[in-house]
């Protein structure tokens, strides 16, 4: 395998769609030609590098800020006593007895407990803003956002299948799908996920998912396997020319996965 003519010590398998010099992440730039080097990157046609692609991010940014308004709302409503957190947690039982919308809302509350609370809240939402700053500017507000509720809908499933019985709250199966996407993402373009940092945090979180307490094992592994699929339906759509079915078959993931996790409740 070539190594990068800028880091001799890093292997890689993608080159410089321009000059056709091998480059290792940290020197890719991405254009709508392929990726380039940082010399090639610096000619006159205007590209956008990761690190100054800000912009296209307004799903994230809005899925933020409810994850935020509903965090305040459970605290404002007394806790995990309160109104707002009984009525949202993801519960088998109260699934199986008509709440359905459980399934979305657990997703954007959190343990209504300080300090707990903060950390877990402003954990998630760090991630989702990494996570969303390289999505949405390439899969669009839309197809981002249909990841996203795709990826909750298959952690809640996950989460009912393993532990029914136990309240859950959190946007982590929603986070470890955005992940799952982006390993597959990365995959697809050639790019090492491990050698971006993506597969190396997506160990990681496994590993405190298995080893830490009260965390939701099943909301974790469902939402890392639904978000993997979901780009997967995306990437299907793109190689046929038809993004409206890639689009159709998220939506069609999501469906499965509610009916499933209705079912299992």
């Amino acid at each position: 395998m070539e190594t990068c003519y800028r880091h001799p010590d890093r292997e890689t398998g993608v080159s410089c769609s321009s000059c056709g010099r091998a480059i290792c992440p940290d020197c890719m730039t991405p254009t709508p030609v392929g990726m380039r080097c940082p010399e090639c990157s610096r000619q006159k046609t205007k590209v956008r590098t990761m690190e100054t692609m800000r912009g296209g991010v307004e799903a994230t940014r809005i899925l933020i800020g409810l994850n935020v308004l509903g965090f305040l709302a459970e605290l404002s409503s007394g806790g995990s006593s309160g109104r707002v957190y009984i009525e949202g947690a993801l519960f088998g039982p109260a699934v199986a007895d008509g709440d359905w919308w459980r399934l979305i809302t657990s997703g954007f509350l959190h343990y209504p407990t300080l300090p707990f609370g903060l950390i877990h809240i402003g954990f998630n939402m760090y991630l989702l803003w990494v996570l969303g700053n390289m999505l949405e500017p390439a899969y669009g507000a839309v197809r981002f956002t249909a990841v996203y509720f795709t990826s909750l809908l298959a952690g809640s499933l996950g989460a009912l299948l393993l532990t029914p019985n136990s309240p859950t709250v959190g946007a982590s199966g929603a986070v470890f799908g955005l992940m799952g996407a982006a390993f597959v993402e990365l995959r697809a373009r050639g790019v090492d996920p491990f050698q971006t940092g993506i597969g190396g945090l997506i160990v990681i979180n496994l590993v405190l998912s298995f080893t830490l307490s009260n965390v939701s094992i099943g909301g974790h592994v469902g939402g890392l396997v639904g978000g993997a699929l979901a780009a997967l339906a995306l990437q299907v759509g793109d190689r046929m020319r038809q993004r409206t079915l890639g689009l159709a078959a998220v939506a069609a993931l999501g469906v499965a996965a509610a009916v499933a996790a209705i079912a299992t409740a």
